[in-house]
C-alpha cells in the first residue's frame, strides 16, 4: 500500500489554521504512515502554530488586498505570481494524493495550482458567507464541506456537504469540567463567571466596551475572564489588579474556560460560533464589522434567527449594550434557552465527515 501524502493549507487567523490542523490529526489518526506538509503565509501566525501542533510548514510570499490603494496592493499581482510558481514546485516536489484548503490567501494560490494539475482538492468553508478565496476556487474543486446551510447561492450543489466546521475533540465534554476549570482559574464558587473572547488576534471595540463597563459588570456580581488579544495586552493588563478580574492575552485550556463560563460576549468568527454551540453556553455575539463581506455579522445572524444567541452591532454598543446584558441575565428562563437552542446546531462530527469526503478523492 502508497503511503498517503497531504497537503493543507489555510491561514491568516485562528479560525483558518485551527480547522486545518484537526483535519490533520484525524487524518495522521486514520493513516498513521501518512505525509503532511502545511502551506501557509509567510508572515502570519500559521507559521508558529503548525510547528506547534506537529507539522512541516512552507511559507509563501502572499497577503490580501487592501480596500484602498496601497503599496501592498501595487504589489500583489508580483505577490500572486511569486505564490503560483512556489506553489507549482511544492506540489510537484511532495506529490500530494489530495490538497486541502480552509481559506486564506495561501490556501488560494495552493488549490489554484493543484486544480491545474489535476490533483484533487477540497474546500473546507467556515462561514455562513464564504471568502472571495473559495468563491473563486469553487468551480475546480472536487469537494466543498461547509458549515451552514443555503451555500448552493455560492458554490455547485453538487459539490457541497454540510459538515460543520472542526472543533477540538477536548470541548466535546466541557460539562463534566467544571469544578476542575474552577480551580484552574481560581474562581469562586458562588459567583457567576463572565467569558470575553476577541478572537485570536484580539478586538479593539470589545476592549474598549468592557473597560467602560468593566464597574456594571462587577456590580452584577460576575467574576470576568478578559480574552484581549496579545496587541492589547499592555494597555489592558493593569486591570489585573481588580478584584474578579483576569485579563489575558490568549487562553491555552479554552476547554476549562468554557467549562467555567455562564455567560460568553464573544466575536462571531466561524471557529468561535462553532466552538460555542458544541459548548452550550448562553451569547451575545459583537460581531467584527472590519471582515471581509461582512460575514461575522452574516454568522451571528444564522444563530440569531433560530433563538439561540443575541447579536448587538458595534454601531449599537452605546445605547443596547447594558439593558440587553441586564435584561438577560436577569431572565433565567431565557439564558437557559438560549444554551439549549445553541446546543441543538452543534455539528460535533465534522472533522471525521470531512475526512471521509477527503478519502473519496484519494487515487
Amino acid at each position: 500500500m502508497m503511503e498517503k501524502r497531504f497537503i493543507i493549507s489555510g491561514g491568516g487567523t485562528g479560525g483558518h489554521i485551527y480547522p486545518a490542523i484537526a483535519i490533520a490529526n484525524e487524518l495522521k489518526f486514520q493513516y498513521p504512515d501518512a505525509k503532511f506538509l502545511f502551506v501557509g503565509a509567510k508572515d502570519k501566525m500559521e507559521m508558529q502554530k503548525v510547528p506547534q501542533a506537529g507539522y512541516e510548514i512552507k511559507g509563501l510570499w502572499i497577503t490580501g488586498l487592501q480596500r484602498k490603494l496601497t503599496l501592498q496592493n501595487v504589489m500583489f499581482p508580483i505577490k500572486l505570481a511569486t505564490s503560483l510558481i512556489k506553489s507549482y514546485f511544492i506540489l510537484k516536489r511532495f506529490k500530494p494524493n489530495v490538497v486541502i484548503g480552509t481559506g486564506g490567501f495561501a490556501s488560494g494560490a495552493v488549490l489554484k495550482v493543484a486544480s491545474i494539475l489535476g490533483i484533487p482538492t477540497v474546500i473546507q468553508e467556515q462561514n455562513s458567507y464564504p471568502g472571495i478565496t473559495n468563491k473563486l476556487l469553487a468551480k475546480k474543486a472536487n469537494s466543498i464541506c461547509v458549515a451552514y446551510e443555503n451555500l448552493e447561492r455560492f458554490f455547485p450543489k453538487d459539490k457541497l456537504h454540510i459538515t460543520g466546521n472542526p472543533v477540538r475533540q477536548d470541548l466535546m465534554e466541557v460539562v463534566s469540567k467544571k469544578d476542575e476549570a474552577l480551580t484552574y482559574f481560581n474562581l469562586e464558587v458562588t459567583k457567576k463567571t463572565l467569558l470575553i473572547l476577541g478572537g485570536s488576534l484580539g478586538a479593539r471595540r470589545i476592549n474598549q466596551l468592557i473597560e467602560k463597563e468593566l464597574d456594571f459588570l462587577l456590580h452584577l456580581d460576575f467574576q470576568i475572564i478578559w480574552q484581549c488579544g496579545k496587541h492589547y495586552l499592555k494597555e489592558y493588563s493593569k486591570y489585573n489588579e481588580k478584584e474578579n478580574v483576569q485579563v489575558v492575552a490568549f487562553i491555552d485550556r479554552m476547554d476549562l474556560v468554557y467549562a467555567a463560563a455562564d455567560v460568553v460576549i464573544s466575536r462571531s468568527g466561524a471557529s468561535s460560533v462553532s466552538e460555542l454551540c458544541i459548548v452550550g453556553k448562553p451569547t451575545i455575539f459583537i460581531p467584527s464589522p472590519n471582515v471581509s463581506e461582512d460575514h461575522q455579522t452574516k454568522n451571528a445572524k444564522a444563530i440569531v434567527e433560530r433563538g439561540a444567541a443575541i447579536l448587538i452591532k458595534e454601531s449599537d454598543l452605546e445605547s443596547e449594550f447594558k439593558i440587553v446584558f441586564e435584561a438577560l441575565i436577569k431572565d433565567q428562563g431565557k439564558l437557559e434557552s438560549l444554551a439549549q437552542n445553541i446546543k441543538k446546531l452543534a455539528l460535533p462530527n465534522a472533522t471525521k465527515e470531512i475526512v471521509e469526503e477527503i478519502k473519496k478523492l484519494i487515487k
